[in-house]
């Protein structure tokens, strides 16, 4: 009876903590984020997925949509933080991006739908300390289902990592749920360009299609363009060379230090700038990255 007991006002504990998590996220993420204040967290409203993490952390996101503007077709950006959830700055960054694209920073002269992800790793970013791979030990940015996966993540984990536990892909391509929802947040969503924050590299990386025409950014504030190459398994590589949507990698220069508010803010209105000239543009079939491979 008295196990009975215990074990029911464990429940009961653990029962309360989730429901109090789902209903708003802010008091870890203000808890644990750098430059991300509670009225920043507030304002982002962000919305619980019907996905959790390992762990059963709520997976969340929000929309901004555009006005009813009479304009041309809305263009569908995808903004992810955090799939390493060690990189706590791009979590923060997401937020103040949020921030910027619901106060409208910039006008641009084709509407946007923005869907953003600032935390897709939460059971890594909330880890003690925080950690790159979730709750199964998965990297998820190598776990997405590029061709060939069975036979060249393994290979590439064993043989070019020396299977580094931080960068294991997984036992099968999107084995994760976390992974699983951001595939099936594209497949919904549609995006025509996905913008993905990491850190520490401080470069910019590209991946997408090489002949029609899209050029990538030069730049985003301070951060250059890099190419780091394509990887087994990672989103580049899926969403950029495999599917020919192009994906902006923007690796901050620290992943427990934000950029100053006026370089986020520079590095915001760069990419609008780039996305207004490139807007027009059609991508071509896939392409693929000659750079050499470091490691995002």
């Amino acid at each position: 009876m008295r196990l009975s007991f215990l074990l029911a006002a464990i429940a009961s504990v653990f029962s309360a903590s989730v429901q109090a998590q789902a209903a708003s996220p802010c008091d870890e993420f203000v808890a644990r984020l750098p430059n991300v204040k509670r009225a920043l967290c507030d304002t982002a409203n962000l919305q619980p997925s019907t996905a959790k993490s390992v762990e059963g952390r709520t997976l969340w996101m929000r929309d901004i949509k555009p006005d009813d503007k009479p304009r041309q077709a809305s263009l569908r950006v995808l903004v992810i933080g955090a799939i390493h959830g060690d990189e706590l700055s791009s979590a923060s960054v997401a937020l103040h991006w949020l921030r910027f694209a619901e106060q409208g920073v910039f006008d641009l002269p084709q509407a946007v739908h923005w869907r953003f992800i600032p935390v897709l790793n939460p059971d890594g970013l909330f880890h003690q300390p925080p950690r790159r791979i979730n709750a199964n030990g998965v990297d998820l940015n190598r776990n997405f289902p590029t061709p060939n996966w069975e036979r060249d993540a393994k290979t590439y984990w064993e043989n070019r990592t020396r299977k580094d536990p931080r960068r294991y892909p997984g036992v099968t391509p999107l084995s994760e749920p976390e992974s699983r929802f951001l595939h099936e947040e594209m497949q919904r969503f549609k995006p025509q360009l996905i913008v993905s924050i990491h850190a520490p590299y401080g470069v910019l990386d590209f991946d997408g299609p090489k002949n029609g025409g899209f050029v990538p950014p030069s730049r985003l504030g301070r951060l250059y363009l890099d190419q780091v190459g394509i990887f087994p398994g990672s989103l580049g590589n899926y969403s950029g060379v495999h599917k020919g949507v192009p994906v902006v990698t923007v690796e901050l220069s620290n992943s427990t230090r934000t950029p100053l508010d006026t370089e986020m803010r520079q590095m915001w209105l760069d990419l609008l700038r780039w996305i207004s000239e490139r807007a027009g543009e059609r991508t071509g079939p896939a392409g693929s990255s000659s750079a050499p491979a470091r490691a995002p």
